[in-house]
């Protein structure tokens, strides 16, 4: 009689979470006691781990300063360096214009993206400007999108 009690037990149990789960108005979860195994738990994800993203307020360090086109630009003293492009917090300078970051769009330390105004020779427009460096700083990559952009991307050189 005991034996038929020790196996029911468990059978009992079992028979009353069903019971209780049934008459919930949310769906059980197996009991990790039915199966003998607990369930896996998802892991957390890695956005929820680092926190949300931090929207810079400038063009990060890592891209800012001087950057040539051809290793001329980076040492001409005539002033004729066309290539040369000066990035400084909030602004991007070329040889005959200028652009104003206007909106921010995302960035991290070694890549930015946001929109500029630009003027020189006696016109405005705007461009969204993305900037990146793959390797640590020894080359920025520029791409333009927008109505007035070049097609394709530049690739600069860190000046000295």
């Amino acid at each position: 009689m005991m034996q038929i009690r020790n196996a029911l037990a468990p059978m009992a149990a079992a028979a009353l979470v069903l019971g209780l789960a049934a008459c919930s108005k949310e769906p059980a979860e197996p009991a990790a006691q039915e199966t003998g195994t607990a369930l896996p738990q998802p892991a957390p994800s890695s956005a929820a781990a680092t926190g949300p993203a931090v929207m810079p307020t400038a063009i990060p360090g890592a891209l800012q300063g001087r950057w040539g086109l051809v290793d001329a630009d980076c040492t001409s003293t005539r002033g004729d360096a066309k290539g040369l492009l000066t990035i400084s917090g909030d602004t991007l300078t070329f040889y005959e214009s200028v652009a104003k970051l206007a909106t921010i769009r995302s960035g991290s330390p070694s890549s930015f993206d946001g929109e500029f105004a630009f003027t020189g020779e006696g016109q405005s427009w705007n461009l969204d400007v993305a900037l990146t460096s793959p390797d640590g700083g020894k080359t920025l990559i520029r791409k333009d999108t927008g109505p007035d952009a070049m097609p394709g991307p530049l690739t600069y050189t860190k000046c000295p």
